[in-house]
Parts: structure tokens; sequence; C-alpha cells
């Protein structure tokens, strides 16, 4: 699965690639190749930073439903 990203924000990611090959590389990256490194992180790393912000959300999500199971909850 790769993470797709809108026109705008491709654009401000290829740009901080950029930014940042400058900053702490003291390199010039071009635009087609900072889409590219981009590409390969969105394909290749993403979906692993997807699924643990999922994970995270659904535990978050179980610990709030107990939560509210125990507000709303009534002996009968």
């Amino acid at each position: 699965m790769s993470i797709e990203l809108n026109k705008e924000a491709r654009a401000r990611a290829v740009a901080s690639i950029e930014r940042w090959f400058q900053q702490e590389r003291d390199e010039r990256i071009g635009n087609i190749a900072a889409a590219a490194l981009l590409g390969y992180f969105l394909q290749e790393i993403a979906p692993s930073i997807y699924n643990q912000a999922v994970a995270e959300v659904q535990e978050r999500l179980a610990t709030r439903v107990s939560e509210i199971d125990l507000e709303v909850h009534e002996d009968e």
C-alpha cells in the first residue's frame, strides 16, 4: 500500500526534502530527485508509520469505550 498525497501536500514535501538536503547536508538535490525520494518514502516507509498510528488510535478508542461503558453502566 502506498500513501497518496494531494498536489499541494506533495509540493510541500518535495520542497521540504530539498530544504533538508541544503541545510543538513549542504547539498543541492533537484526537484526530480526529491520527488523520487518522496515516492520511495511513501511507498516503503509510510505504510509502517500509518499502521502504527492506526494501532495507537484503536488502542485509545478501546480504552475510551471501556471508560464510557463504566460511566453509563447501571447495576440491575
